[in-house]
């Protein structure tokens, strides 16, 4: 009875490693990309200025992954990514302060030496002036109301000495 269960274990020990082998290399099948912490990048550590305090590191970089209780001066900032299954990419940068402001950085980035001037994405759009007599719930208004002493915008008020069957030649 020994002498079976042992080979009947080895197949399926092969069986099931060569099974996870081919299921992890199939073709055509959709692997979920993995991103875990803070995004950190070149451009988000440009940002960064020396004289910066704990409030505008805050605002550019997000919550610290790791805050240490011991160290309130050091700010851990971990990222990771892991795109469609392949090799685990990670990116750390700790940001030491001193009286509050910018003392350090260490990690994968560094800033850059002169200053970033990034071109503006935005674009000034102009409009034309919309000439708007009343507003909408203005004129809703004014149909519940009753006053007839405002007028519709479109046909504008009616003269005093107009008569609608009157023809003037």
């Amino acid at each position: 009875m020994r002498k079976s269960l042992f080979p009947l274990s080895l197949i399926v020990s092969l069986a099931l490693s060569a099974c996870s082998t081919i299921l992890s290399n199939l073709p055509g099948v959709y692997k979920v990309d993995i991103q875990q912490g803070n995004v950190v990048d070149q451009n988000i550590i440009d940002q960064l200025r020396p004289s910066m305090n704990k409030r505008q590191v805050l605002f550019i970089m997000g919550s610290p992954m790791m805050a240490d209780p011991f160290h309130q001066d050091r700010w851990d900032y971990l990222y990771s990514n892991q795109p469609g299954g392949d090799d685990r990419v990670q990116k750390r940068v700790t940001i030491y302060f001193k009286d509050d402001h910018i003392a350090g950085l260490q990690g994968d980035l560094r800033p850059s030496a002169l200053p970033v001037i990034k071109p503006s994405e935005e674009t000034t759009v102009e409009l034309p002036k919309r000439h708007l007599e009343r507003t909408l719930s203005e004129k809703i208004l004014g149909l519940f109301s009753g006053d007839e002493t405002e007028s519709s915008p479109n046909l504008g008020p009616k003269p005093a000495n107009s008569s609608p069957n009157k023809i003037d030649p």
